[in-house]
């Protein structure tokens, strides 16, 4: 048990000096040393990873920081809009320090489930699951929109994305999951629904329980009643935006 909680320990450590070096991307130190009443030196020891704070004094940082950095925000101000209402992620899903963020919120929110695999769909969604399934100590699974080479038995799901007349597939190996086992699926963005519902229904093919959904943002609400229509699983998002193109 003492092992145990030193490591717990050790990884809220690390924790908030990622969130402090998330935070160093917007604040100078003299700022930083303002708002958490700490010199900027130690700040800066910190920030390098020279030393560790103390367990009283990182969960004070936390505690103060998450009240100047909201998530949501800072995923808002990275998507760029187009002249139809489009926008680009480019900006969220090419920083790590902020899939790092979104990451500690996603292992915050399934603190406690059974999480023995993370799931997502090739390919913006890859970078975000694959800090998150690192972070959870767990496999990757990735589903294509084609069979790959030298794999002999695939899970299959057709589903076709909404204003497209076009049928697609996602194929998973049939030897990625084991029966029982319980199944994040992590995605960049739930827009119709489709697609993570087509993932829903590969992992309960393969006789495994989906424990839930974490995206960075969402768009609309339409996708809700897709994913309900294959199981009630919750759902966490980062941002939420208002359907931009009809």
């Amino acid at each position: 048990m003492k092992d145990t909680s030193r490591i717990l320990d050790l990884k809220y450590k690390l924790q908030t000096i990622e969130l402090l070096n998330l935070a160093k991307e917007q604040y100078t130190y003299r700022e930083l040393s303002g708002i958490l009443h700490l010199p900027e030196t130690v700040l800066s020891r910190y920030v390098k990873g020279h030393v560790l704070p103390t367990a009283e004094r990182a969960e004070e940082i936390n505690r103060t920081l998450q009240k100047y950095m909201s998530l949501e925000k800072e995923l808002h101000e990275r998507i760029k809009f187009d002249d139809l209402g489009y926008f680009d992620n480019t900006g969220i899903i090419n920083d790590t320090m902020l899939l790092e963020r979104a990451v500690q919120q996603a292992v915050g929110k399934f603190a406690g489930k059974r999480v023995n695999k993370v799931m997502t769909a090739a390919v913006d969604g890859v970078p975000l699951a694959t800090l998150l399934a690192h972070r959870l100590g767990t496999r990757l699974i990735v589903a294509k929109q084609s069979r790959e080479v030298g794999v002999r038995e695939f899970i299959e799901e057709f589903y076709v994305p909404p204003k497209t007349a076009i049928m697609k597939s996602l194929y998973v190996s049939k030897d990625a999951f084991k029966k029982g086992e319980g199944v994040l699926i992590a995605d960049d963005i739930i827009d119709s629904g489709e697609t993570q519902r087509a993932m829903m229904k590969v992992i309960l093919k393969a006789r495994a329980e989906v424990i839930g959904i974490y995206a960075l943002v969402a768009i609309g609400n339409e996708w809700k009643s897709r994913i309900e229509s294959v199981g009630n699983v919750p759902v966490e998002i980062g941002l939420s935006l208002v359907k931009m193109v009809a």
